[in-house]
């Protein structure tokens, strides 16, 4: 296990009913397999020691004693093994019988957790066999020693504080109160069921939403270990439907009616860092009182099963991804549109680069102007060529207006600039900072102005992934009326514009094309000999691709560097080595603390996923904060 995936199996044997011998032996082997394969967490079904369908044959005292008998077999054949397993069982105290997950690890039984919520509808009749979970906590006797019976167990691995495990039982997930919200609530971050839940007709669409929604609800993982074939089919079948959910989502899941074994993995340390990041759901402690039970568990490394997207802001469901994209813009425009109807702005006003930012807040603006039924011609887009623009931005600047049909205006910035360096003393010569910084600083004034003049607003084009590293000009593009980018990453934007340009297709899809592929450049610097873009952003800050994957696992999930560099390496494996993410992530960190001050004044702009750097909503950080911490985590 390493930065906080635990390896998880859901272990459906094929069993017989009341044979209980037979299941046992084939308990022992499935988690012996499951040890093997690396699992720190194994899941077998409810009642799989004896079968859920024994009907009467659970008042047999045969029955149970053979159960019993069998936990001492299981716990001597596992006292090597290095996982914590659960085994659905009938546990017999006092005149009642308890329908069990009882906790195993290191051949010792840990405690047993009863079922709370017991169906007595339509096929299924536990009340006349079984006792709902008692109030008060129990002392029973399972395999020749005696441990706690109670729903308030919390098993908690003594050398991983965030892999904290309990369990409900079937029927628990379906009702209104189900135990695990109080299993989460007191700092459980994985939930496991043990289930016998027979399939019928669209039943398993209804328990995989069920289960989806229960971990997103709970922010948990939850393992779902149903019955399988073995089970008696007198009245009923069941299907072995095994799913391993995350937060909301399916990490794995079993076909149906194939008896067997399926992994996951699901990373606790994520699961806290969520739960601390929406701490206000957990406020106050849990209503119920918790024992803890403590278990050694492998942390020695396995592979990963999971794979992990280099563009993590980009909508990874294929089928939808033009609906999302869709809804992204509509919430940008949407968002422009009112600040428009509030300042009863006569105009928009935006720069033009012949770049990807720009392109997108004229799109945006222009799908607000239609909403609002408003003339395009009230926006205007002016493209100011500076001396690094090439003649590739100007044309691409001039065509996108051209097509678009807006109000276009050029307006060189060559002059001021050079007068503005004269007054302040500076070298022309000298392509320092000053010398860059004057020309945006330039670019904004011009456009601030001109809003002044037509009463109208400047719409900012600076994009999520820029401020995070703080590549804007303090006061210059750095600042606008309303940024309509500004939680969009860079990665996303190609994608949004690609989109327009298929939605609009003609003149406006070809130039919209031809800006995509454009190098990303502030265009500060004098171009090449042979006119080409000579200030590569990704050359001096890093690919944008690493930087947003970076953005996204530092800030959404709070992880350390070293966690962060090791997804990478997942991620990019063959794109890029461990030492080019390595040094781009420090630089990502250096410049992220070092440019929080940009942050701390933007102007207002529109939330659009779950990332977003606004000093008022989602990110408050002192500009002087030190990045010591984290450099040496790199180091």
């Amino acid at each position: 296990m390493q930065y906080g995936f635990v390896k998880i199996c859901a272990a459906t044997p094929q069993i017989k009913v009341a044979d209980v011998e037979f299941n046992e032996k084939q308990i022992i082997k499935a988690i012996k397999e499951s040890a093997k394969n690396g699992s720190q967490l194994t899941v077998f079904p409810e009642l799989s020691l004896c079968g859920y369908t024994c009907g009467d044959l659970f008042n047999q005292t045969a029955l149970l004693s053979s159960c019993d008998d069998a936990f001492k077999k299981i716990c001597k054949a596992t006292e090597d093994v290095d996982t914590l397993v659960f085994i659905g069982a009938p546990v017999a105290n006092c005149g009642r019988l308890y329908n069990c997950a009882v906790a195993v690890s290191h051949g010792e039984i840990l405690g047993a957790v009863p079922k709370t919520y017991l169906p007595n509808y339509g096929e299924f009749y536990e009340k006349r066999n079984f006792s709902s979970a008692p109030k008060t906590p129990l002392t029973v006797e399972i395999g020749g020693k005696e441990v706690l019976l109670d729903t308030r167990l919390i098993f908690s691995a003594n050398n991983c504080n965030d892999f904290t495990v309990a369990a409900e039982i079937c029927e628990d997930v379906w009702a209104p109160q189900s135990p695990s919200i109080q299993h989460a609530r007191a700092g459980a971050n994985i939930i496991v069921n043990l289930s016998c839940s027979n399939e019928t007709v669209g039943k398993a669409e209804y328990r995989r939403k069920l289960i989806e929604i229960q971990s997103a609800k709970l922010v948990a993982g939850y393992v779902y270990c149903d019955s399988g074939d073995g089970e008696s089919t007198t009245d009923a079948v069941f299907s072995g439907h095994n799913i391993i959910a995350e937060n909301g989502k399916i990490l794995a899941e079993s076909k149906l009616f194939e008896n067997g074994l399926i992994y996951g993995e699901i990373d606790v340390e994520m699961l806290s860092a969520e739960r601390r990041r929406t701490a206000s759901v957990y406020d106050g402690e849990s209503e119920e009182k918790y024992c803890i039970k403590t278990f050694k568990t492998n942390l020695k490394p396995e592979k990963l099963l999971r794979e992990f997207s280099k563009t993590p802001f980009i909508p990874q469901d294929s089928a939808n991804l033009n609906r999302r994209i869709d809804r992204i813009l509509t919430i940008q425009q949407k968002g422009l549109e009112k600040r428009l109807l509030h300042t009863n702005c006569k105009t928009a006003v935006i720069g033009i680069s012949g770049g990807l930012d720009s392109a997108l807040a004229l799109l945006v603006t222009c799908r607000a102007f239609n909403s609002l039924g408003k003339d395009l011609k009230d926006i205007i887009a002016v493209t100011m060529p500076g001396f690094g623009t090439t003649e590739k931005t100007k044309a691409s600047s001039l065509m996108l207006i051209e097509s678009l049909g807006v109000t276009g205006r050029m307006i060189s910035i060559t002059d001021s600039v050079l007068q503005h360096f004269k007054d302040i003393e500076q070298d022309t010569d000298k392509h320092d900072v000053t010398y860059e910084n004057a020309q945006a600083r330039m670019r904004t004034l011009i456009l601030m102005d001109i809003a002044n003049q037509t009463s109208g607003l400047v719409v900012g084009t600076g994009d999520l992934s820029e401020l995070a590293l703080g590549w804007a000009t303090y006061n210059g593009d750095h600042m606008s009326m309303y940024g309509v980018n500004c939680s969009v990453p860079k990665t996303l934007v190609k994608y949004l514009i690609e989109y327009e340009a298929e939605r609009l297709g003609g003149e406006c899809g070809n130039v919209l094309k031809n800006i995509v592929n454009t190098e990303i450049s502030p265009e500060l610097l004098p171009p090449s000999a042979n006119g080409e873009i000579s200030q590569k952003t990704e050359d001096l800050i890093g690919p944008y691709i690493l930087h947003d994957f970076f953005l996204y696992y530092a800030v959404r999930y709070g992880f350390k560097p070293s966690k962060v560099q090791f997804l990478a390496e997942q991620a990019f494996c063959g794109v890029y080595d461990a030492e080019t993410i390595k040094k781009w992530l420090k630089n990502f960190y250096t410049r992220f603390f070092a440019q929080q001050f940009k942050r701390s004044c933007l102007p207002d702009g529109v939330k659009i996923g779950s990332v977003s750097l606004s000093p008022r909503g989602d990110w408050r950080m002192p500009s002087d904060a030190v990045a010591k911490i984290w450099l040496d985590d790199i180091n």
